[in-house]
């Protein structure tokens, strides 16, 4: 099951940062990816309302933030975790957040034509962990990262 977090603000990297390491910490977990506007790259006289992109920690792995963070996917492999994530919700965004359930699926779970034409066919290319979780008119290694929960301690 898939829900989306919505909140009633974008938030900044200090909020991302806690509200990801809290989800990532539940069990019923299996994958999460945030969504937003791009921010510009990094130069030195950048507006400061766009210094937002740095690197974050989620479950200790470094992660360089590259939006700003307007909704978040999740997906769960039970119903009951809901309660949990909104715990979580009420304690990093005090503004306020809606949590969508209208949809089950949020994050795409097959591969499609333009999976194959980018990626090519087989089992591995593109690994089914990562499938719904790419830009598809990027790179892979430029708009993804990822935690391996093999190596996590």
């Amino acid at each position: 099951m898939d829900i989306e977090i919505f909140p009633y603000r974008i938030i900044g990297a200090d909020t991302t940062e806690k509200l990801l390491n809290g989800i990532e910490s539940l069990d019923d977990v299996k994958r999460t990816v945030i969504h937003g506007p791009r921010l510009p790259p990094d130069v030195p006289d950048l507006n400061p309302k766009y210094k937002d992109r740095r690197e974050i920690t989620v479950k200790g792995k470094p992660i360089e933030l590259k939006i700003r963070v307007g909704r978040i996917f999740v997906e769960l492999t039970s119903e009951s975790a809901i309660k949990e994530v909104e715990k979580i919700c009420d304690d990093v965004l005090p503004f306020g957040y809606d949590i969508n359930t209208s949809r089950t699926e949020y994050i795409r779970k097959h591969k499609t034509v333009s999976d194959a034409i980018k990626y090519g066919v087989g089992e591995d290319n593109l690994p089914d962990e990562l499938i719904g979780m790419t830009d598809q008119t990027r790179q892979l290694a430029e708009n993804l990262d990822y935690i391996d929960y093999d190596e996590v301690e």
